[in-house]
């Protein structure tokens, strides 16, 4: 067993003191549903027979309840590039869970939002929320009670995070995540975003926008980037939720097929009727939620999962916040740089040594929890291994001693920088997350003259206008989870960056988020309390001085009546594309370092 390091040590011991009385619930639940839940053996005739009326050539094997059942939850469509590949997984799946005298159904599919095609449109409103319609969806597919284990095919933003917290809910079933890879490395990251900043310019046609996005987003597979998607990937393997080293393996490949083979195999031996039982609510415990976070900060990973991570834990009965993350931060060494934090894409990130070399070099420094229960292994030191084919077979193999290319992946012992990549930044604004891995250390502190937005477009239209073109602290406000569904703010990232790049001192501050590409604009986000119903953000005025510091962790507005202002009112909501329908999420939503879900605050107002 490795020796844990005392400030990882501390915050675990935080979070299971803290956890104590929520955890013990959630364990009872998930014994209880095991012992006499809903099963296969219990149905009666009519209710059973409804689930195997359609099973074909497994109908025997189903029905005579000799053998694991695993039930498929699929985020497929043919829309999005990084679920398109899973279009032929459950026919695959069956006939893998045949060689080992298993079945397979597809118990259900979940929408599958993508955040690139919504950014700055009026869908990017559903976007968060759809991660709780997921977690219905999930819950759903699993309710029928057919099923001694699971494998959830998701990949992206908020669709892994929504299978988690759905199956996390069923969590006496072991479960494995089965990804779909990333596409191979199309148009080079800086020269897309060079393209993206002569657009906001208006120094590039429109054509030529679209012929640099589509050189970069090329083909089916996960975007390159490394942003929410990829980040959740790297959070699956450092829980040990996957079969070891299966994240970044291109689609399409032999390779990867066998991957997904061997996941439905082990599926068949860790079922609840196998040899060797491994529920997914014991492998997701806390030193499991501390290993994603650690990973995720080790990394440079998204910002999104300040939110998406607590959501998670709180489905599993356990309780972090912003201060662990700060906390742990403080503690773990940056120790890759993949686009925005660096130049090359996870495609490189993999071939400098990838997954297996990042949780061997975190092991080995103390900063993730070795003893915890994995998928595939006795210990996460076994998914300290990369996959590959020998002779056609799929083998693991130790990942390399020494990085591959240290200008992308390090070895912890000789980081890029001693800390993560995620600050907790706080004052009478309240409190935000600044991810400082991507943003130059010199500008980590702006003090400026604020600009109040309320919409995103605003902005645009400012920053054309010329009036952003001096030193300022862009805020946008009424982005919030109950405000309009918190939605990414990315398409700001081209115009603040050029204004940077002229030589001004920018900030943003913003009750949205950003997405895992923010980019090197400093920014405080997911600022807490919100706008809407009085946050300290809605008594903002233009001119109102704002010092952001991701060195001193300040984020406040150098005025002395803050709190005697009457806080400004909020836009009319807006309708049309669905939106309407998720008002029920956004008036019930808590806020965002709870994880933004009224789905979960309403669960646990019942339990």
């Amino acid at each position: 067993m490795n020796r844990i390091k005392p400030a990882v040590e501390a915050v675990t011991a935080r979070i299971v003191e803290r956890s104590r009385p929520t955890r013990e619930r959630y364990l009872a639940l998930i014994r209880e549903q095991r012992e006499r839940g809903i099963s296969r053996a219990t149905m009666s005739c009519g209710n059973f027979a409804h689930g195997f009326a359609a099973a074909e050539e497994d109908k025997p094997a189903i029905r005579g309840v000799r053998s694991t059942n695993i039930g498929i939850v699929t985020a497929y469509n043919d829309m999005l590039s990084a679920h398109a590949p899973y279009g032929r997984y459950p026919e695959q799946m069956k006939l893998f869970a045949r060689e080992v005298g298993a079945t397979a159904q597809v118990a259900g599919g979940v929408p599958a939002m993508c955040d690139g095609v919504t950014q700055g449109q009026a869908g990017m409103e559903l976007s968060l929320f759809s991660r709780d319609t997921i977690a219905l969806s999930t819950a759903i597919a699993l309710s029928h009670g057919m099923f001694e284990a699971a494998a959830l095919l998701g990949i992206c933003d908020k669709i892994v995070p929504g299978l988690l917290i759905g199956a996390l809910r069923f969590g006496h079933l072991p479960t494995i995540l089965v990804p779909g890879g990333p596409m191979p490395t199309g148009l080079a990251n800086k020269e897309k975003v060079r393209v993206r900043q002569l657009y906001a310019e208006g120094k590039a046609t429109r054509e030529e926008l679209l012929e640099a996005e589509s050189a970069s987003y090329h083909s089916p597979g996960t975007c390159t980037f490394y942003g929410t998607a990829n980040s959740n990937q790297m959070m699956m393997e450092v829980m040990g939720l996957h079969m070891p080293g299966a994240a970044f393996v291109n689609p399409g490949t032999k390779l990867r097929q066998e991957l997904t083979r061997a996941a439905v195999h082990r599926l068949s031996q860790i079922g609840w009727n196998g040899n060797d039982y491994r529920p997914l609510g014991l492998c997701v415990d806390e030193k499991a939620i501390v290993n994603a976070a650690v990973g995720l900060l080790a990394t440079g990973g998204s910002t999104n999962h300040a939110i998406h991570l607590p959501a998670i834990a709180r489905a599993a009965g356990i309780v972090i916040d912003w201060e662990d993350l700060d906390a742990l931060s403080a503690a773990v060494p940056l120790i890759a740089r993949i686009y925005p934090n660096g130049s090359g894409d996870v495609n490189h990130f993999q071939a400098a040594g990838g997954i297996g070399f990042v949780i061997r070099t975190l092991l080995d420094e103390g900063l993730l929890h070795d003893d915890i229960m994995t998928v595939a292994g006795e210990t996460l030191a076994d998914h300290a291994r990369e996959p590959a084919l020998d002779g056609g077979k799929l083998v693991w193999r130790d990942p390399p001693q020494e990085t591959l290319d240290p200008t992308m992946l390090r070895a912890a012992n000789d980081p890029f920088q001693p800390d993560g990549g995620m600050r907790l930044v706080h004052g009478n604004l309240g409190r935000a997350t600044f991810k400082t891995s991507a943003v130059d250390s010199s500008r980590w502190t702006v003090e400026a003259p604020a600009r109040i937005f309320s919409d995103q477009n605003e902005v645009l239209a400012a920053f054309k206008a010329g009036e952003l073109d001096r030193d300022v602290v862009v805020v946008v406000r009424f982005q919030g989870p109950r405000a309009n569904g918190m939605p990414e703010l990315h398409k700001l990232t081209p115009s603040l960056g050029v204004l940077q790049d002229r030589g001004y001192r920018v900030a943003l501050v913003t009750d949205g988020r950003m997405s895992g590409a923010s980019g090197k604009v400093p920014a405080a986000i997911h600022l807490t309390p919100e706008a809407l119903g009085g946050g300290p953000l809605a008594k903002l005025r233009d001119g109102d001085i704002i010092r952001l510091s991701a060195e001193t962790g300040e984020l406040s507005a150098l005025v002395d009546d803050l709190d005697a202002r009457e806080p400004a009112a909020m836009p009319r909501a807006q309708l049309g594309t669905g939106r309407e329908l998720f008002a029920m999420m956004r008036n019930g939503a808590d806020g965002a370092e709870q994880g933004a879900s009224a789905m979960l605050h309403a669960m646990e107002e019942a339990a």
